[in-house]
């Protein structure tokens, strides 16, 4: 009855959509980033990310492309200098997450008066999703599935052992390069439910999770998928029922399973 009604509203209906696409985008790119460690990655990016925001509400710009080129911005400048200097990734992030949010802080500082919109992108709303956001979103999930599903082989053996992948003739700089930009724009635009400080959980949670109940990659890959879209579209009902912040509650949906599963697997190991 109660999903019934929610359908009956076109904010929800655009949420639900959204949130649906991004479970699948999200867990898929985030069951590689868990197997190369790269989980500080996404929450690098997202609060990067602020920065592109800023510039475009002080420009009077929709934020989303913006948001979207400047992750994609940041993603470039952390691989080339991995591969320029020796400093590892984790540091790098650091830096230029930093740097970027204080540009943000600053550019957000010369806008004038109240801005709903900047709020939304920091804790996530469900009720700013609009027509075009969806479209965006849905056009760079496809663009990102396809490639995905296509060098999926590449990309898991590369997550495994670049040597050896290099060794067996795959191009390792261009994957991981596109990779780095795919999880930056995957990030960027689940900001838009999750929020800025909450999205890089999504891109851990359900891989996580699945990592403790399958035995086989591929199972590990579909398990992902499932528990992000059960996780996701729960949270989004959960919030619009309890009037909670669509962000925070699906966190903490996902981490309501995360811990459940942790339990269901501590006691399968006893048994």
């Amino acid at each position: 009855m109660i999903i019934a009604e929610l359908l009956t509203y076109p904010f929800m209906q655009r949420a639900l959509i959204a949130g649906a696409i991004l479970g699948v985008l999200l867990a898929s790119l985030g069951v590689l980033a868990t197997l190369r460690k790269m989980a500080f990655f996404g929450e690098g990016v997202a609060h990067a990310s602020l920065a592109g925001i800023a510039i475009a509400l002080l420009a009077g710009f929709a934020p989303l492309p913006f948001a979207i080129a400047w992750a994609i911005f940041i993603a470039v400048v952390i691989y080339a200098l991995e591969r320029s200097t020796k400093l590892p990734s984790d540091t790098l992030i650091g830096i230029l997450f930093t740097a970027s949010m204080a540009l943000g802080v600053i550019l957000i500082g010369q806008t004038q008066g109240y801005q709903p919109e900047l709020l939304s992108f920091l804790f996530g709303s469900i009720l700013t999703i609009r027509g075009i956001d969806l479209i965006v979103i849905a056009s760079f999930a496809v663009i990102i599935m396809i490639w995905l599903l296509a060098s999926l082989r590449q990309l898991t053996y590369l997550s495994l052992s670049e040597e050896s992948a290099a060794v067996a003739g795959i191009p390792v700089k261009l994957q991981t390069l596109l990779l780095y930009i795919a999880l930056a724009i995957a990030t960027v635009l689940g900001v838009k439910i999750l929020g800025i400080i909450l999205v890089p959980a999504l891109i851990v949670l359900p891989p996580a999770t699945s990592r403790m109940l399958t035995h086989s990659f591929k199972s590990y890959f579909v398990m992902s998928i499932v528990i992000a879209e059960v996780v996701i579209l729960s949270g989004l009902v959960s919030s619009y029922i309890f009037d909670f912040p669509s962000g925070a509650t699906i966190v903490l949906v996902g981490t309501v399973v995360f811990l459940t599963a942790a339990a269901v697997s501590g006691l399968t190991k006893k048994s």
